[in-house]
């Protein structure tokens, strides 16, 4: 690996990214579709196997770049105080960072005892930065703590939704919350969803009808069932 020819075409942007999915260390890093990959981690509340030990659940797994830190903080009573809506939609939340467990829990310590909030879910001690770096969560032109990276994934295993942002940018929970539901919404009824769903700017709480699979189909698309079309291919409901 020391010696990979750079491959034509690529930049250096480009060859950057392949360093990091492919480099020595690392792996490559689960894409959308993908099963989370497994793995035994510490957390706050001792050794947790994963994915297994979230078996027909979804799991919100995110990243923070350190304790003790006030964006960080925030986030966590975020997530903390939208924990019960998460769980009712059948998800457990999981924090990691490349702190040490005894952190974790001082500084959740200081959490309840300043803030008047409990954090209840685990988080990952990742001293060494094994579980980051298998999960793409390290981004060498941001330092060596971890972005802002969120996977959810379903109760199968599969990554459904991978966000990453910066450590200077504070995430939005109730986007999370949203885009969990858009997922299990998707699934149960076999549609797709809008933009800001629900609450888009052209067809409001209704959900988009998949393309039609053949011209027969296309052609009486626009008659029954509560089906409105602005065009063959552009065909939404309520549900």
């Amino acid at each position: 690996m020391c010696c990979m020819e750079e491959p034509k075409g690529m930049g250096p942007l480009a060859m950057g990214h392949m360093k990091m999915v492919h480099g020595a260390g690392l792996g490559s890093f689960p894409l959308i579709g993908d099963k989370f990959p497994q793995m035994e981690v510490k957390t706050t509340h001792g050794m947790i196997k994963l994915p297994e030990a979230y078996a027909g659940k979804w799991f919100v797994l995110f990243s923070h770049p350190g304790d003790f830190t006030p964006v960080c903080t925030t986030e966590f009573v975020g997530f903390e105080k939208r924990r019960g809506e998460f769980e009712k939609l059948n998800c457990e939340l999981i924090g990691i960072s490349v702190d040490q467990v005894f952190s974790h829990m001082k500084w959740t310590q200081w959490i309840r005892e300043n803030l008047g909030v409990e954090i209840k879910f685990p988080i990952i001690a990742d001293d060494s930065g094994r579980v980051a770096g298998r999960l793409g969560m390290i981004h060498p032109g941001k330092g060596t703590n971890t972005v802002r990276a969120v996977f959810i994934v379903d109760p199968e295993g599969t990554v459904r939704i991978i966000l990453f942002y910066p450590q200077e940018v504070g995430r939005n929970m109730d986007e999370i919350l949203r885009a969990l539901k858009a997922l299990q919404t998707t699934d149960k009824f076999k549609v797709a969803t809008p933009a800001n769903w629900p609450n888009s700017d052209l067809i409001g709480d209704e959900v988009i009808i998949p393309p039609p699979a053949d011209e027969k189909t296309a052609a009486t698309r626009k008659t029954g069932g509560g089906i409105v079309c602005k065009d063959w291919w552009f065909c939404h409901k309520k549900l």
